[in-house]
């Protein structure tokens, strides 16, 4: 490594960017002009915008500089835990041992002297976003910050930001442009409200060997506006944001995310959990909201997406949409929600067993169903591109999405979600077990008019004939057409809806029926 516990690239900054803090510091937090105040009560009166209702299916680049060891989600964290490989699940276990053989110890060389190897050198956000949009995607969502606290767009108040080190570029600034460019809605995500304690391991030591007591690099005072924390803790169930969090710390979190959202204008702002910081995270969302209503007309046409998940943050019902992080739902909501997930691991890994393009189908029909959007992490490599076996997937849910969008995009859901034996889920995050399909087994939506019924078959059934049962009280049926094959026979009587099929799927991962009523 070129840099070490004692020098590092920014130190010339430190001044000039501590300069700003304090001046900020003396600002009021404000929740803009408009109907919204910052208080949970007055969060309430969100209503989900339409286009959020209609686009169902967005992709996320969650990418930043932990990608860049290709190993995996949390290495600003791990790498500071050097016997975590003896934890319960032994979470990416080798970390420690990585990053000492090849960076050097995290006394000598830390997680911000990691930060300069990010270069980002093959980044097309023109042809990426292209890309998410040909597969299917009607929104898009950059990483904004993520727990490691460092800010992927010209930030005013951090200097640990992308255009101050490693790719020296805007990075949210470039997505932005190009979702805009392409017409999707543009969506950002932060991490950092609801972990304040993330990166107390920096402020650790080892507990055995020859460094044994020498404190990491974290304990340098001048880096605490990257490391945060002055909880000096290895526990791994130990990173969340206390109740007695420092005040200053939430201001400037504050007027980070507003210097976020008044540069980039995005249409959905994401929280890694929810309303952390109390009237600072109020304040914010109202702000969100308030400038949307000025920036439309006096239409409120932004999202926030917020997390129901013990230990982050305060969850307030109604004041924005509700995101489950790798999960599903037990059946239909009265309000929209979001799954996020990802083909593989959160930060790009190695030889990671991806999702198949089929269980993502699945998933999201099965989400849509429900009232839900899917966003969807595709893992982006440290330079910036997409992988062999991602753009594999992707072009498989292009082909479904091409021949069968209508029953996804824009729908409704039905009187019931799904019939045939279906898999059950409980609402809770990191609750996605693959959806093992039986014959018979369905999906519906419906269209906004409610003239069009659309039922998905997960299983193509051999005996070449479906009887649909939840059209066994339904007014008669007009026509039924097989997306992509064309118009099918049937009969309507007591048992349901029956449907002669041909031999053999037309698609490869799941088919629709377009049951006109």
């Amino acid at each position: 490594m070129s840099t070490t516990q004692t020098t590092h690239e920014l130190d010339g900054l430190q001044e000039q960017y501590a300069q700003i803090r304090a001046e900020m510091q003396q600002q009021p937090i404000t929740a803009g002009e408009g109907p919204f105040e910052g208080t949970p009560e007055s969060l309430q009166q969100f209503e989900c915008p339409e286009w959020f209702r209609d686009a169902k299916f967005g992709i996320w680049a969650h990418w930043g500089p932990q990608g860049v060891t290709r190993s995996g989600d949390w290495y600003a964290r791990n790498l500071y835990i050097q016997d975590y490989e003896e934890e319960e699940g032994g979470y990416h276990k080798s970390v420690y041992g990585y990053h000492c053989e090849r960076f050097g110890h995290p006394s000598k060389v830390g997680y911000k002297d990691t930060l300069h190897l990010w270069k980002a050198e093959d980044f097309d956000p023109d042809a990426l976003i292209k890309l998410y949009k040909d597969s299917g995607a009607r929104y898009f969502m950059a990483l904004g910050v993520h727990t490691d606290n460092f800010d992927c767009w010209d930030s005013k108040f951090q200097r640990w930001n992308s255009v101050n080190i490693g790719p020296k570029r805007d990075i949210v600034g470039a997505w932005r442009d190009a979702t805009r460019k392409h017409g999707l809605h543009f969506a950002v995500s932060e991490h950092t409200s609801n972990y304040y304690h993330w990166f107390g391991t920096s402020m650790g030591a080892d507990k055995t060997g020859p460094l044994a007591g020498v404190p990491y690099d974290g304990c340098d005072e001048r880096y605490r506006d990257l490391y945060n924390s002055k909880l000096a803790t290895d526990r791994p169930d130990n990173w969340l944001t206390p109740p007695d969090y420092p005040k200053e710390w939430a201001k400037e979190w504050y007027f980070r995310m507003k210097d976020l959202l008044d540069k980039y204008e995005p249409d959905l702002f994401y929280s890694d959990g929810a309303f952390a910081v109390d009237e600072y995270s109020h304040s914010i969302v109202a702000y969100l909201y308030n400038e949307s209503i000025r920036k439309n007309g006096g239409k409120q046409e932004a999202v926030f997406t917020q997390k129901n998940h013990p230990g982050l943050g305060t969850f307030i019902p109604g004041a924005g949409v509700f995101d489950i992080e790798r999960g599903l739902t037990e059946g239909i909501t009265e309000e929209p929600w979001q799954i996020d997930t990802c083909l593989g691991n959160w930060f790009y890994e190695d030889n990671f067993d991806y999702k198949s393009a089929q269980s993502v189908i699945h998933f999201l029909i099965d989400v849509v169903s429900k009232n839900g959007n899917m966003m969807l992490s595709v893992p982006l490599r440290p330079e910036g591109t997409v992988d062999d076996k991602c753009q594999a997937i992707l072009a498989e849910i292009k082909d479904f999405l091409d021949i069968n969008g209508e029953s996804i995009y824009a729908t409704r859901p039905w009187k019931t979600f799904g019939e045939g034996g279906v898999t059950e889920y409980e609402s809770k995050c990191h609750n996605e077990k693959p959806i093992e399909a039986q014959a018979g087994e369905l999906r519906f939506t419906r269209s906004k008019s409610g003239d069009t019924v659309y039922a998905f078959i997960l299983s193509w059934p051999e005996s070449g004939s479906l009887t649909v049962q939840s059209f066994a009280d339904e007014a008669p049926v007009q026509s039924v057409e097989l997306l992509g094959a064309g118009a099918v026979t049937f009969t309507q009587g007591a048992e349901g809806l029956t449907v002669q099929l041909p031999a053999s799927a037309p698609g490869a991962n799941a088919n629709v029926l377009k049951i006109r009523v």
